[in-house]
């Protein structure tokens, strides 16, 4: 693979040496992403890195990691101790991103001093002093996955509808599978989101309260149902002390007949379970909620940090190697979606279909907020040991969308 990206990719490379003389002398460059794990473009990432590493004989050190709370913590904390990489692939335009914004460099910035690059400036992730830090990578959706064939084994209607889903629950129980693989201990925010979602309006679900008395009612209804599923026993009886990797392979194996997450997760599905599995919008459970919104859009991409920016030993390479990782064919190489079947055609059916692609709530909030909501407050909620109303007291009076 690599040789075919090299060969393809040479006549890219000599225009950029070209642009940012990054093939004087052979540097060092840190780059951190979550291209790592069971993420679908984990090798295409490394082979990218290799081929920039040959044509420009500089050297990349990656610390790539799966995306998850601890990865999004050790970033932020990273770039708090002035240890940030040179490249770096993470969330933009929400509260992630606002604490790292001094200390990367403005695509239009880059520009100006490189503008035969033409480095993309994408105006969704503008922040809110204007500006676009970060050149988008990967689109993204959330849906819930089904296992189909289960579904058909007990002569189950599939989960369009709440009855249909809390009858599914039910009966699911009684075989021994379990519903809804989840984990509110380590990844929750799938199942808080949509639960919010199928209770109110996207207008709801995009609100953006200072005080506690603006909170929509459709958010208290969506905690409570979370606590309405853990009821149901919809989830495993560790599912507060689980893992999502743990309860994800559960599906893939049949042992879980559902599944709320992203995107990616798909590129997970095994290929001989790719035409028995599909993704569908959440059922709505309150009237007025939209059963065709969908959570989605583009929330990452690549950043240069101001230390690389500022070093003129690195500078050119690190430019180089940000025009690399964010040309045409490496875009697509990094899409991640390699899926096919009906997996595909339901995807299509998910995004296609949808009235509105809404950003994920938890993107909104400070990381403190955020953090309790999700790693403190569900869990309990879905346990009985806070209320609804308990829980966005607690949250809010952390401001998570500022005073």
């Amino acid at each position: 693979m690599a040789k075919r990206l090299m060969g393809a990719l040479g006549g890219f490379f000599l225009a950029l040496m070209l642009v940012t003389g990054a093939l004087a002398d052979g540097v060092t460059l840190r780059t951190v992403s979550c291209f790592a794990g069971r993420d679908a473009s984990a090798e295409a990432y490394v082979e990218l890195l290799k081929a920039f590493e040959t044509q420009t004989g500089n050297i990349v050190e990656d610390a790539s990691a799966t995306s998850d709370e601890a990865w999004k913590a050790g970033v932020l904390y990273d770039f708090a101790a002035g240890n940030e990489p040179d490249i770096l692939f993470f969330f933009a335009a929400s509260a992630d991103s606002a604490p790292i914004l001094s200390r990367v460099v403005p695509i239009s910035e880059i520009n100006a001093a490189y503008p035969d690059l033409h480095l993309a400036e994408n105006a969704s992730l503008a922040e809110a002093d204007g500006k676009v830090y970060a050149i988008p990578s990967r689109p993204f959706w959330e849906g819930l996955f089904v296992n189909v064939d289960l579904f058909e084994r007990y002569g189950l209607a599939l989960p369009t509808t709440w009855d249909n889903l809390e009858a599914a629950i039910v009966r699911f129980n009684q075989e021994g599978i379990i519903p809804i693989s989840a984990s509110l201990s380590d990844i929750p925010h799938y199942i808080a989101e949509f639960a919010i979602l199928a209770c109110g309006t996207p207008q709801d679900y995009t609100a953006r309260p200072k005080a506690l008395e603006d909170v929509p009612d459709s958010w208290y209804e969506g905690m409570r149902l979370i606590r309405r599923l853990y009821e149901l026993n919809a989830f495993a009886s560790n599912i507060n002390a689980t893992t999502e990797l743990a309860m994800s392979q559960l599906f893939r194996e049949k042992k879980a007949a559902m599944q709320i997450d992203g995107s990616w997760f798909a590129n997970t599905i095994p290929e001989q379970s790719m035409d028995t599995t599909i993704v569908m919008p959440m059922p709505t459970y309150c009237e007025g909620a939209d059963p065709t919104a969908v959570v989605g859009g583009v929330s990452m991409g690549f950043y240069l940090t101001r230390s690389a920016w500022e070093d003129e030993t690195r500078r050119d390479a690190a430019v180089a190697l940000l025009s690399w990782l964010t040309n045409t064919e490496a875009a697509a190489k990094l899409g991640g979606y390699h899926y096919s079947g009906r997996l595909l055609e339901s995807s299509y059916q998910l995004t296609s279909h949808a009235s509105c692609m809404l950003s994920p709530l938890q993107d909104a909030m400070t990381k403190e907020a955020r953090e309790v909501w999700l790693l403190e407050c569900i869990s309990r909620v879905a346990d009985g040991s806070m209320s609804a109303e308990a829980c966005w007291e607690t949250v809010m009076a952390l401001h998570p969308f500022g005073e």
